[in-house]
């Protein structure tokens, strides 16, 4: 894989974030849990249940929400869990898990929802060895989260942000005139970061290899196309490891007519930008 993998996040942005989303839902306090439990010392048990079958992830974030509070885990991220199983339990006080319970499940929930999706894809094109990848296609704010949770349902990471690396796409290449004139802009930077070039069909295909790219994208090409693509490209190319890499209108539905076309990687949006989130509840018992 060509590009940097997020497989583990900054202690310092989880905190940070979880401080940020904390105080998003209850900045003034919640106004129902502090009325009933005005000192509550009592210690309860939290039960995290699937709800349905998942791939796990961020499982590990729960100890930041609840860095004093004692927490047995029976699963970790990338675990498969079965509908009615217990993914962790907590033991904290009432109001302690009552004001956090929704802002530590949302994310749990997406973030399993993301790792669930993203293993169904890879589970899909593994006898071919086709990396799955996601695209910029994020929630503002939840990036880091979400792209790791990709690695957890055995996906990869495409570039992370807009500093990664070069993708010249369809409105650089307008703006600039030809692909020709973008590549060219880029390489007398010496930005000394990957360049991958988007192409919409094979005259631009034959015009990007002709100069020392990292990786070409295959915007909507159907499987005939992408094989004639590959072909061209393993002829002509100046960069003989050129990572190929296909996208749009791919899904679990139609995924399994690009096997054995020759290409390296898919990427699709929808692992982020449409995805499902995992069904998992909390059940609370007062010790």
């Amino acid at each position: 894989m060509i590009y940097k993998q997020i497989t583990d996040i900054p202690h310092d942005y989880i905190i940070n974030s979880i401080n940020h989303f904390l105080n998003e839902d209850f900045p003034f306090g919640d106004a129902t849990t502090d009325s009933i439990f005005p000192e509550s010392t009592d210690i309860a048990i939290a039960d995290i249940e699937a709800k349905e079958d998942l791939v796990l992830s961020g499982s590990n974030l729960i100890k930041y929400f609840f860095p004093d509070s004692k927490i047995e885990y029976y699963y970790k991220d990338s675990d498969l869990v079965e509908k009615g199983k217990i993914i962790t339990k907590i033991y904290a006080s009432s109001s302690d898990i009552l004001k956090k319970e929704r802002v530590f499940l949302n994310l749990l929930q997406r973030m399993s929802g993301i790792a669930t999706i993203t293993s169904k894809y890879v589970k899909k094109v593994s006898k071919d060895n086709i990396f799955i990848l996601d695209t910029r296609k994020t929630t503002p704010g939840l990036r880091y989260f979400e792209k790791y949770a990709v690695n957890c349902g055995g996906g990869k990471n495409h570039r992370f942000d807009l500093s990664s690396a070069v993708m010249i796409k369809d409105n650089h290449i307008a703006s600039a005139g030809s692909i020709s004139n973008a590549i060219k802009l880029v390489l007398d930077k010496n930005l000394n970061k990957i360049i991958e070039v988007e192409v919409d069909n094979i005259e631009q295909l034959k015009e990007a290899i002709m100069f020392p790219i990292d990786s070409v994208l295959l915007d909507n090409f159907n499987r005939d196309n992408t094989i004639k693509a590959v072909e061209i490209i393993k002829k002509m190319a100046i960069n003989k490891n050129l990572f190929i890499e296909s996208s749009g209108g791919i899904t679990l539905e139609n995924i399994e007519d690009y096997i054995g076309t020759g290409i390296d990687a898919i990427s699709s949006g929808a692992l982020t930008h449409s995805v499902k989130s995992a069904d998992i509840g909390l059940n609370l018992v007062k010790i």
